[in-house]
């Protein structure tokens, strides 16, 4: 739950249910039914949220761009009203509904703030009124309707109040001086703001346990004034406590007070304490919110058991059922008539990344920073256990043993506990502190005979369990950093010619290192082969891929959005495939389960920085193959799928929540169907699609390439042919605009070559037209040439000049001579002369002579001293460094921006 966010009270007689927000979803619990219904409509979080006093109008509004304000009926569930952009790029920060619920009032989260008022009921697309608020008032948090009058009301910061009247589509506003000195009392920071009942007073709340009384600024009378009037100042302060008021609300005539120490007072018109609550022991309290039961005072009838108050007559206290929320993410239902607390919800009030689901019942383990591990019965919707571990051990990945006994918990500290899975107690008598920095992965073995863990420090470590009566069941085996960089992710495997565990790491240094269990000893913990597996990208996670083919295959993904697939015993790159492009690259992938993984269709689950999707299998690159929607706006931080395959879970970090989804494949399938068979998909990624230039530019140089191979000089008959040999695929992907390394070209000879080698034994040799389209879109970058890529370069390998970094001419030479893929010096001259125009394009892969003899006068005449990116780029690339507005980051090709640019 948000508990930055009040809960709203929409209990009726005919139900009970709060309305609370998760991320960007509204939920309406029914806490008696144990049931929600989720309110999706909104792409930010929520922001605020409000209720008509009938509780049969939910609002809520969310802060970014494309925010929203949504008016849902609470009975259904449904939306009744959008108001798109209120507030545009900023979004809402306050929002406030009439009692009779016919406006709705907003306050923009720009810093110079916008008040609006809006007849939903008529018209959603412009306010009645609003008004310009100074960036001086601070910023305004809290908005009210006076219930007596609805053209009347006030917000305030936490430095001023603000009172406004509105009629006829105009708005005037008073912002009231206080001062310290005013009353030679300090006033505090103001949190909340009423109207008072059948009066022209108005009371805020503050931080120190005052009530400042505002009333109209007229002279005082033996009449008091209840006229309306905006125009108010502060008449006096009333210290009613010393610590701070939270919230300030009214009910049944009575002036309701929350504070910091969790303790609730009614007090009456004119300030006498009449009652309070200070058992509650829930935490300090953020929220008050009661039922709704015009008919309550009417339908009672015992009232025995009703509190009494603290006057001299000792009269019973009636009022109506509430809900009170704390700060710390604790939601409470308090029944008046014999003082009944009943926890609603108990949950995380701090950052969610651990998850983790049973391998074989419908069970959900939970960790946050709050220290709080809760295991859930995901289809009875009940908590099984928690447990808060003590103060500074923030959770941050937690893992099950295969065979569901153990759950391994990774602290922020680098403490490592094992906990008994049934009632979540300490398995070792002490934890595992050998890491100094956060546990980022803990997994278990298959036979679950190993625990490893992944830090921050780059180091793996190794427990083993033991099954000797008497001793710890698991015991440290070894460390070892065998990455320089942060670890990006930690999985076991099975050895293919025996049942025996692997363990092997990713890092951020694009190295996969597989370590050696069967020969490591204590404190000693050995690496049996490193291999690094990425030349520019970085890797991000990785997976075992199902058993689809002969061939077993680990399934990596990149930063430039591709997955991979290496042969788990050599380590070579077998396939390349493009992956989604859904705003930024996957973070982490999961194999949905199935209980038939022979003969069953097998799907990927996978997150990236904001969404959750679902991928087919197998992987192609066909774009229809895969989805995403969001998840958690604020970043999603992990992922896990249920035993059975239906549903996926997804933490939200820094939003304290975690959602549950369930999987509609039949959806995927056919959202994959009406994408195309075979080539149609990929045609469509090629510009202009299969009737476009490029397409047939693209036949054209496959023709070439086949006179190529056959030698452009031969008169012998042409044997005209629909493929063309594999030794031609680098010069017509080039042609196409794609520049590889010699490392993926490497990547996708070997890809083709060795398609077929498991099952029939031999290489192929030849590639048609339709496999190489495959190729090209699954290698090609995914978002084309990118300037700001050669600016970094720029920046990181030269020095800061009058027209922007520069590098020295001889250091870019030697760099290109001797760094990466380094260059001979004949084919930089080469290069580079042809580059500025002083060779035959082609050069001699089109079969041109080459004179080195005069490349260097060439170099020096032609490239300064200092060569800079926008001559680096003009000169020898030929394309301008300039981006105009609206065109994407990455450039497909030189032709596209140059059309653009002229356009």
């Amino acid at each position: 739950m948000n508990k930055n966010i009040p809960v709203l009270n929409l209990t009726d007689p005919n139900r009970k249910m709060i309305a609370y927000a998760c991320a960007h979803a509204g939920i309406l619990y029914n806490f008696r039914d144990n049931t929600q219904k989720i309110l999706q409509g909104h792409c930010n979080p929520l922001s605020c949220m409000c209720t008509s006093a009938d509780k049969r109008w939910l609002v809520t509004a969310d802060k970014g761009r494309d925010n929203l304000v949504i008016i849902w009926d609470t009975s259904s569930g449904v939306p009744v009203q959008t108001l798109f952009d209120p507030h545009p790029e900023v979004g809402v920060a306050a929002i406030a509904m009439t009692p009779d619920a016919k406006y709705i009032a907003t306050i923009s989260a720009a810093e110079d703030q916008t008040l609006s008022i809006w007849d939903w009921t008529v018209d959603g697309e412009k306010p009645v009124c609003k008004t310009n608020l100074k960036a001086e008032y601070g910023h305004q948090h809290y908005i009210h309707f006076n219930p007596d009058d609805t053209f009347q009301l006030v917000s305030n910061s936490e430095s001023q109040v603000i009172f406004y009247s509105w009629s006829s589509g105009q708005l005037e506003y008073f912002a009231p001086p206080l001062q310290d000195e005013d009353f030679n009392k300090q006033v505090g920071r103001y949190s909340q703001t009423i109207y008072q009942t059948n009066s022209s007073r108005a009371l805020t709340a503050t931080s120190v346990g005052n009530l400042v009384v505002w009333d109209n600024n007229k002279p005082l009378t033996k009449v008091v004034s209840t006229d309306p009037s905006p125009d108010k100042k502060a008449l006096k302060l009333v210290k009613l406590q010393d610590r701070a008021i939270n919230v300030l609300t009214t009910t049944d005539g009575y002036i309701v007070t929350g504070d910091v120490l969790g303790h609730v007072r009614f007090l009456d018109q004119t300030l006498k304490l009449i009652m309070w609550y200070q058992d509650f022991n829930l935490g300090p309290i953020s929220s008050i919110s009661f039922a709704c039961d015009p008919q309550f005072h009417d339908r009672l009838k015992d009232q025995r058991e009703y509190p009494a108050d603290a006057t001299i007559k000792a009269q019973k206290l009636i009022i109506r059922d509430f809900v009170v929320g704390t700060s710390t993410a604790v939601y409470g239902h308090i029944t008046t008539q014999g003082t009944i607390i009943d926890v609603i919800h108990r949950d995380h009030d701090a950052s969610v990344h651990a998850l983790a689901a049973h391998p074989f019942r419908p069970q959900i383990a939970m960790g946050s920073y709050s220290g709080l591990l809760k295991l859930w019965d995901y289809e009875k919707r009940i908590v099984i256990a928690s447990r808060y571990f003590e103060r500074g051990n923030m959770i941050r990945c937690c893992s099950f043993d295969p065979t569901g006994s153990f759950i391994a918990v990774g602290f922020m500290n680098g403490a490592v506990n094992v906990v008994n899975a049934f009632d979540l107690q300490d398995e070792c008598s002490e934890p595992f502190r050998y890491a100094r920095d956060v546990i980022t992965h803990c997994a278990f073995s298959h036979d679950s005979q190993y625990l490893a863990t992944a830090d921050g420090e780059c180091t793996v470590s190794v427990f083993k369990a033991q099954h000797t009566d008497g001793e710890e069941p698991w015991i440290y085996l070894g460390r070892h950093r065998a990455h320089y960089k942060l670890i990006k992710d930690l999985i076991f495997g099975v050895q293919l010619d025996s049942n025996l565990p692997r363990l092997m790491s990713l890092g951020a240094d694009r190295v996969l290192v597989e370590y050696d269990l069967q020969n490591s000893g204590k404190d000693d913990l050995r690496v049996m082969e490193s291999d690094r597996i990425e030349q520019s990208a970085q890797p991000l996670c990785l997976t075992w891929y199902p058993a689809l083919k002969k061939e077993h295959f680990i399934l990596t993904v990149n930063d430039q959005y591709k997955f991979k697939l290496y042969n788990s015993t050599t380590k070579m790159c077998r396939k390349t495939l493009l992956g989604p492009t859904y705003g930024s690259p996957i973070q982490k992938i999961a194999i949905i389960p199935t209980p038939d993984p022979d003969n069953s269709k097998r799907y990927l689950a996978y997150i990236n920085d904001d969404k959750v999707g679902l991928h087919m299998l197998p992987l192609d690159g066909n774009p229809h193959n895969a989805m995403a929607l969001v998840a958690h706006p604020t970043g999603v931080a992990n992922l896990a799928c249920s035993y059975d395959g239906k549903y996926v879970f997804t933490a939200g970090g820094p939003d304290c929540t975690v959602h549950m989804w369930q999987l509609n494949v039949l959806a995927l399938e056919a959202q994959s169907k009406m994408g195309g068979e075979d080539l149609i998909p990929f045609y469509g990624l090629l510009d202009g699609g299969r009737d476009g230039e490029l397409f047939a530019e693209l036949e054209n140089y496959f023709y070439y390439a086949q006179i190529r191979s056959q030698g452009v000089n031969t008169m012998d008959t042409r044997a005209v042919s629909v493929k063309i040999p594999l030794s031609e695929v680098p010069y017509v992907m080039m042609a196409m605009g794609f520049y590889p390394s010699q490392q993926e070209i490497q990547d996708m000879l070997n890809e083709v070559k060795y398609s077929e080698y498991v099952e029939t034994g031999k290489y192929v040799e030849e590639i048609d037209l339709g496999e190489f389209i495959r190729l090209y879109i699954n290698h090609r970058p995914a978002f084309g040439l990118s300037p700001e890529r050669l600016a970094a370069a720029f920046e990181t390998l030269g020095l800061p000049t009058e027209q922007g970094y520069a590098i020295d001419r001889g250091e870019l030479l030697d760099l290109l001579q001797s760094k990466g893929e380094h260059m001979t010096e004949y084919e930089l001259a080469e290069c580079l002369t042809t580059l500025l125009g002083f060779n035959a394009e082609g050069g001699s892969s089109e079969m041109h002579e080459f004179d080195p003899s005069t490349a260097g006068d060439i170099i020096e005449e032609n490239l300064p001293q200092d060569i800079t990116v926008d001559m680096f780029a003009d000169e020898l690339l030929g394309f301008s460094m300039y981006v105009p507005p609206g065109l994407p980051e990455g450039l497909a090709t030189h032709e596209t921006q140059t059309e653009t640019l002229e356009t």
